[in-house]
C-alpha cells in the first residue's frame, strides 16, 4: 500500500469496519511506485505512455473545440510573451527527466476569463487570458505559474491523478458488490475517495510542484522572489475553502514554504542571470 494513501485522514461520521474495508478495497488495488524526482511513493496504475497518450488526445480535442469556438490564441501578444517564457523553462526541466526532451512540449492562451493554467503529461500547456488580465503578471511571476505547472508533468502527477481516480472507483465497486452496501454507504465511500484519499494527496503534490518549480524556474533565469509576490496577489482573489477541504494548500501555507525556498534558489537565479538561455522553438 502507497505510504501517502491514507495520510491525513479526516475525521467522519461512518462505521470504523466500512473505513476499514474501503482503505482494503484501495489497498488490494494498490500499484506503487516511488518516484524518483521527489523520493515519494505513489499509486501508479496508469502506464507513463498511457497517460501521455490520453493527454494528447485530450489536448488535442480540447484545441480543435476551442479553435472552432474562436476562444483560443486570439491575442497574439500574450502567446508571444508565454512562449517566450516557456521556451526558457523547458530546456531545464530536462535536469530533473531526460525523456521529457523528446515530450511534444506545447502552450496556447485560452480565452477565458479564469484564473489557471496547466500542464498535461508530456507537456501540453495552456494558459487562461483571465491569468493576464486580472493578475496583472511580471514576466518572473509567469514563469513561477508556468514552472510550477510543468513540475506536475515532470512529477508525474497527471499520471498518479489518473490512477487514484481508478482506484478509487474500482474500490468503491468493489465494496458495493462485496459487501451488498446501501446506497448511503456507496456515496458516503465516494465521499471518502475524494476527501481522504484524492485531496490530501493533491495537495502534496502542489506543494511539490511549488518545490520543483521555483527551482526551475531559478534555474531559467527568472527572480524567485516572484512566487511569493504571485501567490500574494492569488490571495486577494480570494479563495473561502479552508485548507482541508481543498485540493490545494491555504495560501498562507503555501507563502510560507516558498519564503523558505527563496533564499535557497538566489544563488540559482544569479548564477543563470549571467548566462545566455537556451530555448524550446515550439
Amino acid at each position: 500500500m502507497c505510504r501517502s494513501v491514507l495520510k491525513g485522514v479526516i475525521p467522519m461520521p461512518i462505521n470504523v469496519k466500512y473505513l476499514l474495508g474501503v482503505a482494503l478495497a484501495l489497498a488490494a488495488l494498490a500499484g506503487c511506485a516511488t518516484n524518483p524526482i521527489t523520493g515519494r511513493s505513489q499509486l501508479m496504475l496508469v502506464s507513463g505512455q498511457e497517460a501521455v497518450a490520453s493527454s494528447y488526445q485530450a489536448y488535442s480535442a480540447m484545441t480543435a473545440s476551442l479553435q472552432q469556438q474562436a476562444k483560443i490564441n486570439r491575442d497574439a501578444a500574450k502567446v508571444a510573451r508565454i512562449r517566450a517564457i516557456t521556451g526558457r523553462l523547458i530546456p531545464h526541466s530536462f535536469a530533473w527527466r531526460s525523456d521529457a526532451a523528446r515530450w511534444k512540449w506545447e502552450v496556447n492562451v485560452i480565452d477565458s476569463p479564469e484564473v489557471n493554467a496547466f500542464c498535461m503529461a508530456g507537456g501540453k500547456m495552456a494558459i487562461y487570458s483571465g491569468f493576464f488580465d486580472k493578475m496583472n503578471p511580471s514576466d518572473d511571476e509567469l514563469a513561477q505559474v508556468m514552472a510550477h505547472e510543468i513540475a506536475h508533468a515532470l512529477s508525474d502527477h497527471t499520471r498518479e491523478k489518473m490512477s487514484m481516480a481508478m482506484a478509487s472507483d474500482l474500490g468503491v465497486q468493489l465494496l458495493a458488490t462485496g459487501a451488498q452496501a446501501s446506497a448511503g454507504q456507496t456515496q458516503m465511500a465516494h465521499a471518502l475517495a475524494l476527501y481522504v484519499i484524492q485531496m490530501p494527496n493533491s495537495r502534496t503534490a502542489e506543494s511539490e510542484a511549488d518545490q520543483i518549480g521555483i527551482e526551475l524556474a531559478a534555474r531559467a533565469g527568472y527572480n524567485p522572489a516572484a512566487a511569493i509576490s504571485l501567490w500574494q496577489k492569488m490571495a486577494r482573489q480570494g479563495n473561502g475553502s479552508p485548507e482541508w477541504l481543498s485540493t490545494h494548500p491555504s495560501h498562507e501555507t503555501r507563502i510560507a514554504e516558498l519564503s523558505r525556498l527563496t533564499p535557497r534558489m538566489e544563488p540559482l537565479y544569479r548564477e543563470a542571470k549571467g548566462k545566455k538561455q537556451q530555448t524550446y522553438s515550439f
